[in-house]
């Protein structure tokens, strides 16, 4: 494998200063109240927004797995990166409903909607899960990506990402991790799909790649009697995940608060759907070309996982692998600063502000950056435990989700189009929903150790994008059935907070918030979903 030379490393140390002025420009600016730290001041034109959106979403989970997917045979795993047409419903579905609530975080939201007892458990959950799932996989994914490509210790590569990235963060808010996000978009679509461009040329074109792979590989469509992807559970399951993911969580749902107004939210979402499609290029198919170019002799990997990293180091000439590294970074960077500020945010509004509710506001940002601080000190404590996993990490990450995702989704779905649905029947399924994921995840965990005629092991054996359809089915009976049993809530406490409750003034508001243009964009995000799905049948 190739090193890099003198230009690489001038390239990534161009990367470094870019990012530096622009963090301590940010920086410098006003940071006086939780508005300014947490929001941005909610000033965030659209482009900032979508940028923003697409930066926290691609991280190196998403470099290293994505591309272990294409590599390994699970392209059906392609069908997440296919959710434009979900970025683009939080601005056309939930948006005006967040936006005109106030709320900084999603947890705020459920407690406008129901009770503060829906608040309490979402942010706590949402705090465990963060550190669970994204600061824990994030953190193992850079630790790979760093070590492979600079030539360095893992624990090393990881820590150092993780302490700087921790302090323009700390430091600069919502704000930095914004602004220095739109500059991490731009170098890494460039890097990536330069590497893109070469490695299917150096394939022989599309065609010497298609040539190289069995039959049928490509196809994102199996049977449903397929074992591991069977095409209806998928389709299902993704979108439930999806939903919970790119219209509920604080993690995505936080940029999009902090646009100046609805209009430019929106618009930032049909960018960010757009920038989404991009990982399919970007990542799975060079993971498809390294595979290609292994069958053919001419690359040599042990693991899906590496398959990018040795596409690149083999086949990307001097300065370019710089810039791809610079990108790679960036983009484990720019995930990172979002985890790290949206567990600022839900500890600091959701849970320090409720138990001392006269806080000042510069009090309540100095609790941000400590927390912030402490969410970094975790990051730094997984790594250790992250060096021992194994197994295509995509797929990890999307099994867990997927657990974690049908009772919230459910509520928060249920919450605005059935405004009979109360604070009873939400509570019920996020704690019975809470309870059946726990048994199922440990279930799976320890299935070898399980009677294999027993409950537990046939309960932790379904496939798990079977499961998930199933749950969130479970989790919307569980939801209307308790709310029917107990009292609706009063047109006060749902108004404007559900479909059924708008006002003629609040509908005639919004529609004034779009146009031609944000129509027709949504349109043509939506046209290229389905022209990517039809495209990969075989």
């Amino acid at each position: 494998m190739n090193q890099f030379s003198t230009l690489d490393w001038v390239v990534i140390g161009a990367y470094f200063l870019i990012l530096t002025a622009v963090a301590v420009w940010v920086v410098t600016r006003k940071q006086s109240n939780t508005e300014d730290y947490f929001l941005a001041g909610r000033n965030l034109g659209w482009f900032v927004v979508g940028a923003s959106i697409f930066a926290s979403n691609i991280g190196s989970e998403h470099v290293v797995g994505l591309a272990g997917a294409g590599a390994g045979g699970k392209i059906p795993m392609l069908i997440y990166e296919l959710h434009a047409w979900l970025v683009i419903t939080l601005g056309w579905v939930f948006l005006p409903f967040y936006y005109r609530s106030g709320v900084f975080t999603m947890p705020e939201f459920l407690e406008r909607r129901f009770n503060a007892s829906t608040r309490w458990f979402l942010s706590i959950f949402s705090l465990l899960a963060y550190v669970l799932t994204k600061v824990s996989v994030t953190v193992y994914a850079g630790g790979i990506v760093i070590s492979s490509l600079l030539n360095i210790d893992f624990w090393f590569g990881a820590l150092i990402t993780v302490i700087l990235t921790g302090i323009y963060t700390v430091l600069g808010g919502m704000r930095a991790v914004a602004y220095t996000e739109a500059i991490q978009t731009v170098i890494l679509v460039i890097g990536a799909a330069t590497l893109t461009i070469v490695g299917v040329q150096s394939a022989g074109g599309w065609s010497g790649v298609k040539e190289a792979l069995p039959a049928g590989y490509l196809n994102m469509w199996r049977p449903n009697s397929d074992p591991d992807f069977p095409w209806l559970p998928l389709v299902l399951t993704s979108t439930i995940v999806g939903t919970w993911y790119w219209c509920t969580d604080q993690y995505i749902v936080q940029r999009v608060l902090a646009a100046r107004n609805i209009q430019q939210g929106r618009r930032g979402t049909i960018f960010g759907g757009l920038l989404k499609l991009l990982p399919i290029f970007l990542f799975l198919i060079p993971g498809i070309v390294a595979l290609a170019l292994k069958n053919k002799g001419e690359l040599s990997w042990d693991s899906p996982d590496q398959a990018f990293a040795s596409l690149l180091m083999n086949k990307m000439p001097a300065g370019l692998r710089g810039l791809v590294a610079a990108g790679l970074m960036a983009a484990l960077m720019s995930s990172l600063a979002s985890i790290f500020n949206s567990c600022s945010t839900l500890f600091t509004v959701d849970i320090y502000k409720k138990l001392r509710p006269d806080a000042p506001e510069s009090r309540l940002v100095n609790v941000g950056r400590v927390a912030t601080g402490f969410v970094v000190l975790l990051g730094i404590a997984w790594i250790p435990i992250m060096q021992n996993i194994s197994g295509v990490l995509y797929e990890y990450l999307q099994s867990v989700q997927s657990y974690i995702a049908p009772p919230i989704t459910a509520v928060f779905l249920l919450g605005i189009f059935f405004k009979r649905i109360n604070s009873q029947g939400a509570m019920a399924t996020l704690i019975i929903g809470l309870l059946v994921a726990a048994v199922r995840l440990v279930s799976e965990l320890s299935r070898s150790s399980l009677d294999p005629d027993g409950f537990l092991s046939a309960f932790g054996s379904i496939n798990f994008l079977t499961f998930a359809a199933w749950f969130f089915l479970f989790c919307v009976i569980v939801c209307v059935t308790v709310s029917m049993l107990t009292p609706a809530p009063t047109e006060e406490q749902v108004r404007g907070l559900t479909f059924g409750s708008l006002s003629e003034e609040q509908k005639a508001a919004n529609r004034a918030t779009y146009s031609a243009v944000d129509v027709i964009g949504s349109l043509v995000v939506i046209a290229i979903v389905v022209l990517v799905m039809v495209s990969f049948t075989g």
